[in-house]
């Protein structure tokens, strides 16, 4: 019950407070990461392995021995509140749908820039849209739902590692020739970490929604996405919300083809707002499961 109720503490601080304005952890742990990196970088895989360790164990430890501290619950909540970003998904996603609905596209592309990687010139209203929404899913499960998984299986160092680790395939995790293989350990770390969590959000996003298209969607197109976790949290929550998501887009000045999410009409303004209503009610589907599952624990137990 103490795991369930931290949960629910560290997601109204988040509510209440937000992310960190002056200092936020990931931050300082990306500048950590850019220092180890310059220290360890080589094109080897071993080289990558021994990067993410030296980054995570730390942490890991250190997350591990405030459970030994009679303030522990405290320190729990707060971890759980550092490691998720369920306030800051709607406070960067809603300003892109506010320039949609004003007509103007050119700052709709500028806000949406700061929340994707892909090029925001080429873009018209609807691409826009559709990369607000898939955004929100695919964040919903790597800042929210994995987080929250974790923690609840193993504590504050399971947020902890899975959190960082998500950072680590962010800066590290691409195809291109300078991390093709260092960034392999961090790349296979983050996939692992994500098996099952990102299963688990996607059945939540199809349980919230439109059950029976989201889990056509996530059978019929999972597979062909690029990301074995992002692939079916995006398809199911497309087909949840009844949209079609996924198809080309613009990377660095290349049109990548890639393969539809999905089943339904092309994304608008208010679909962002769907989108994170969908995180909500998910959230609130997590959080009756938990409850559920400790109270038929402590029965058994009794």
């Amino acid at each position: 019950m103490l795991t369930l109720l931290a949960i629910v503490a560290a997601l109204t601080l988040d509510l209440l407070l937000g992310e960190p304005r002056r200092f936020h952890p990931l931050i300082g742990f990306g500048r950590l990461a850019n220092i180890v990196e310059r220290g360890c970088y080589g094109n080897s895989k071993g080289r990558g392995v021994v990067a993410v360790l030296l980054l995570l164990l730390p942490f890991a430890a250190i997350s591990a021995l405030t459970q030994f501290t009679p303030i522990a619950a405290v320190l729990d909540a707060v971890i759980l509140y550092l490691a998720i970003g369920w306030r800051s998904l709607g406070e960067h996603t809603r300003p892109v749908g506010v320039a949609l609905r004003d007509g103007d596209l050119a700052q709709a592309r500028e806000r949406v820039g700061r929340v994707v990687s892909r090029d925001t010139a080429p873009m018209e209203s609807n691409d826009v849209a559709k990369a607000a929404v898939e955004s929100v899913l695919e964040n919903g499960n790597d800042a929210i739902f994995g987080a929250i998984f974790w923690f609840a299986i193993v504590g504050a160092p399971g947020a902890v590692v899975f959190r960082l680790a998500n950072t680590l395939d962010a800066m590290w995790g691409y195809r291109n020739d300078r991390y093709r293989r260092f960034g392999w350990a961090a790349a296979r770390f983050d996939d692992v970490l994500n098996f099952i969590p990102a299963r688990l959000t996607a059945l939540s996003y199809a349980i919230a929604g439109q059950t029976r298209n989201a889990l056509r969607c996530w059978r019929a197109q999972a597979r062909s996405w690029k990301s074995p976790n992002a692939g079916p949290v995006m398809a199911a929550g497309a087909g949840s919300l009844g949209l079609a998501l996924g198809g080309p887009a613009w990377y660095r000045g290349k049109l990548e083809t890639r393969p539809p999410l999905g089943a339904g009409r092309a994304p608008d303004a208010n679909d962002i707002g769907r989108a994170l209503r969908l995180i909500h009610r998910s959230l609130l589907i997590w959080l009756a499961v938990l409850a559920g599952g400790i109270l038929l624990v402590e029965r058994f137990l009794r």
